[in-house]
């Protein structure tokens, strides 16, 4: 087992396979099928014990390298410089692409810039006043295309590139 390295935490499903994840809060999780016995387990995470410890490692060196996360000083004007900027992009290219969403939002969404509902209504996170402003665009434009196209199919992207021919390069300057 996993003697003088960390537990690891369990979570049992109907999946068919083992598998391990070292979060980004450096835990070691094992996703397991139901019926698997704990000694199978113990003796597949045992086997994976170099593995382990790499990645963990590297979590570690990323955690300790990262910068300090945003105070709420820091999110609040972040906001405020999104809303400064956001609105006027979303009705500059809404009127070249011919589309119209039926509401902005800001938020502080970690995982991805930016979203477009069903009902076409637009959601950028505020840590994308980060980007460079040619990444902010792309971004804009990105979600105003899925107003037309509700996926990333060939259509979305044909539809992207008429509007930003430099979108892959411009897709290279997201953090």
């Amino acid at each position: 087992m996993l003697s003088s390295m960390e537990t690891y935490e369990l979570i049992r499903s109907r999946r068919k396979t083992l598998a391990l994840e070292i979060t980004g809060d450096c835990r070691v999780l094992v996703r397991a099928p139901m019926a698997l016995s704990k000694a199978r387990i113990d003796a597949f995470v045992e086997s994976h014990a170099g593995w382990i410890a790499k990645h963990l490692e590297q979590r570690r060196q990323q955690a300790a390298s990262a910068p300090p996360p945003p105070t709420a000083e820091d999110i609040r004007a972040l906001k405020a410089r999104a809303w400064a900027v956001l609105p006027g992009k979303v009705a500059y290219w809404s009127e070249k692409m011919g589309v119209v969403s039926t509401e902005l939002k800001i938020t502080t969404a970690r995982k991805r810039y930016g979203s477009c509902s069903g009902r076409n209504s637009l959601c950028f996170s505020c840590f994308l006043m980060d980007c460079p402003e040619a990444a902010i665009d792309l971004v804009v434009v990105h979600e105003l295309c899925h107003i037309r196209e509700k996926n990333h199919g060939p259509g979305f992207y044909a539809l992207l590139a008429q509007y930003l021919p430099d979108y892959k390069e411009r897709k290279k300057l997201l953090k």
